[in-house]
């Protein structure tokens, strides 16, 4: 809407993963004129302003009623209230071809379900899903937005989303299934039987970009967060486009696509039913020659790979969440001391090529971000990354990422903690995790 009404900008009242009160989390942002977060050079000129406030009116006026759309005035300033959600139904329309989805999704052979999860993507998916692109009544979950998320925790994962998990993994699941966060900026992908890290959804979108109408002529780069997996580093050099490791927010992907740079593959619910309508004749040839009008209920983790036409990395994460935040900073600060002395270590059987603390210089301001995370490489690709997370409201999060690439495709379908045990191990042994947090697991495995 910032693009489009062309304003200088935005402020955007956003709770993430937490109700919205003043017991839980309401963030306030703010995005500039290109419709992405503000970048730090931006947020820092705006804190140092806000230092140097002399004084404030504030107008005796009536409150804004938001749920009638039209204009009004308080006292010179016009004020609109408006639905976004035509306007970005329109958008998605440019981008995607909704005439092929629709005929995919009525056809018989693909059945897709979507847990909005009480937050704010509800009334979207309802237009678009339901309405515009015709699947039956129902596919939506949780559509209606509540103050409290409906007792829930918005958070797209295969704790929380436990609805859309139960469904995925019953007798007469869906295709495809999605959930998105509070503000709808972070998605979980699964299919039947069938998850898909963020990691892999993106890999693959960004390997099939251009089956999609608005993203025809490729991409010129991608961006990930550093605890993100290097699978699409893999597919962005088989496309020989850039690749940009970030740190983890927003914001630093809104600098990596301005015109100069790359543009991010976005995760929109979207495109792997746009991409799937493009692969139908590929993947499902055997499939589309028989009278039945449901596809066999086998391979999707092959049809999966396919799509991304990479071989796997493996990638989980443990979250430790509500963590002491004392007995968290312990951990980070313990990792830190060890750091100038992992180098050459070997660990887990590996050998440690590189242990730091991640920074980064921006592409286009060349401001400089530090305190990301602390990064463990191994000679062979594997890596173990330790966070602090403020999204929750209660103590911090431990996030633990651990990450191997596997070229065996016979060992593609092991069980994720045993192929990864060596790193779980070599991790809590790291960090001392179970002393220092008082805990015998994580809270969330992903």
């Amino acid at each position: 809407m910032i693009r489009k009404q062309r304003a200088l900008g935005g402020i955007i009242l956003s709770a993430s993963t937490t109700p919205a009160d003043p017991q839980g989390d309401f963030g306030i942002k703010y995005n500039s004129s290109n419709g992405g977060p503000a970048p730090e050079v931006v947020t820092e000129a705006i804190y140092r302003s806000s230092r140097v406030i002399s004084e404030y009116r504030i107008a005796d006026a009536h409150a804004v009623d938001l749920d009638t759309l039209g204009s009004m005035t308080i006292e010179s300033m016009l004020v609109e209230v408006f639905d976004p959600v035509a306007d970005y139904a329109q958008l998605m329309e440019h981008l995607f071809d909704f005439d092929r989805i629709h005929a995919l999704i009525n056809s018989g052979l693909f059945t897709l379900c979507f847990d909005a999860m009480h937050a704010v993507t509800g009334p979207y998916a309802h237009a678009i899903l339901e309405k515009r692109l015709g699947a039956p009544p129902g596919t939506v979950m949780n559509g209606t937005p509540l103050e409290d998320f409906g007792g829930g925790h918005p958070d797209p994962n295969l704790v929380y989303a436990h609805d859309l998990v139960k469904r995925m993994n019953s007798p007469d699941a869906p295709d495809f299934g999605a959930a998105s966060d509070g503000d709808g900026d972070r998605n979980m992908i699964l299919g039947r039987r069938c998850f898909v890290t963020p990691s892999d959804s993106l890999a693959i979108l960004a390997a099939n970009a251009h089956l999609v109408p608005g993203y025809r002529l490729g991409l010129s780069g991608v961006a990930r967060s550093m605890p993100t997996s290097a699978a699409v580093d893999r597919v962005a050099a088989r496309l020989g486009i850039e690749c940009y490791e970030t740190p983890t927010g927003w914001k630093f992907f809104a600098t990596c696509s301005t015109p100069a740079r790359s543009h991010s593959a976005a995760k929109k619910v979207s495109a792997p039913a746009r991409i799937t309508c493009a692969k139908k004749t590929a993947v499902d040839r055997t499939v589309l020659a028989q009278p039945a009008r449901r596809a066999p209920r086998t391979g999707r983790a092959d049809r999966a790979r396919s799509l991304a036409q990479v071989r796997p990395q493996l990638l989980f994460t443990h979250d430790y969440e509500a963590v002491d935040a004392e007995r968290a900073r312990s951990i980070m600060t313990h990792l830190h001391a060890q750091l100038p002395t992992l180098p050459g270590q070997r660990l887990a059987g590996r050998v440690v090529s590189y242990a730091d603390d991640f920074s980064y210089t921006d592409p286009v301001d060349h401001s400089i971000t530090t305190g990301q995370g602390i990064r463990i490489g191994f000679e062979d690709g594997a890596r173990i990354i330790f966070r602090l997370s403020g999204t929750g409201t209660e103590g911090a999060t431990l996030r633990i990422y651990l990450e191997r690439y596997e070229a065996d495709p016979t060992q593609h379908l092991h069980d994720t903690q045993q192929a990864l045990a060596d790193l779980i191990a070599c991790a809590g042994q790291l960090g001392d995790i179970s002393a220092r947090t008082g805990r015998g697991a994580p809270t969330v495995i992903t």
